[in-house]
């Protein structure tokens, strides 16, 4: 009985699908990685510095101060203080990270479609070139040469 449910897990677990499925989990995790980096240590700063050194990630709001002498000097010793504190600014990056990511993955699509309009354009080009050099046999419905005057599937005269 348990050979046979292992039997079936094993058969379910490399199906195709799902190691595609756990493919797409662990790229997807190292690029969420990527963006995150991307976000934090690359646009950032610079946005930061242009609104006057501002540090998104320590912007908050203190709703109820905790022990320790106000005002506190980042999130982190608000936090370590016991304050409840409405952290807006990591909200304003995370807002910034799923534009960057939307922005990539409508990039990565586009591309894939524009590829794949290119290949469909290419293969009715090829159907095309088919269908003008050839004809179809009145009798047995079958593709044959344009120039043919007998099928070679039915062996029917046709006629010119």
């Amino acid at each position: 009985m348990f050979r046979a449910f292992l039997d079936e897990f094993k058969k379910f677990a490399m199906r195709g699908n799902v190691i595609d499925m756990a493919v797409g989990i662990i790229i997807g995790a190292a690029f969420g990685k990527i963006v995150d980096s991307l976000v934090k240590d690359v646009i950032m700063p610079p946005i930061g510095l242009l609104l006057g050194k501002v540090d998104f990630s320590n912007l908050y709001l203190v709703l109820k101060s905790g022990s320790g002498e106000m005002p506190y000097n980042s999130l982190a010793a608000a936090q370590a203080a016991g304050a409840v504190t409405l952290n807006y600014g990591l909200f304003i990056n995370a807002v910034i990270s799923f534009t960057i990511v939307a922005f990539a993955v409508f990039i990565l699509i586009k591309g894939i479609n524009n590829l794949q309009a290119k290949m469909e354009k290419k293969e009715a080009k090829e159907a095309l070139k088919t269908a003008l050099k050839t004809k179809t046999c009145p009798y047995c419905c079958s593709e044959i040469p344009l120039g043919a005057v007998r099928c070679p599937n039915c062996t029917s005269n046709l006629e010119k």
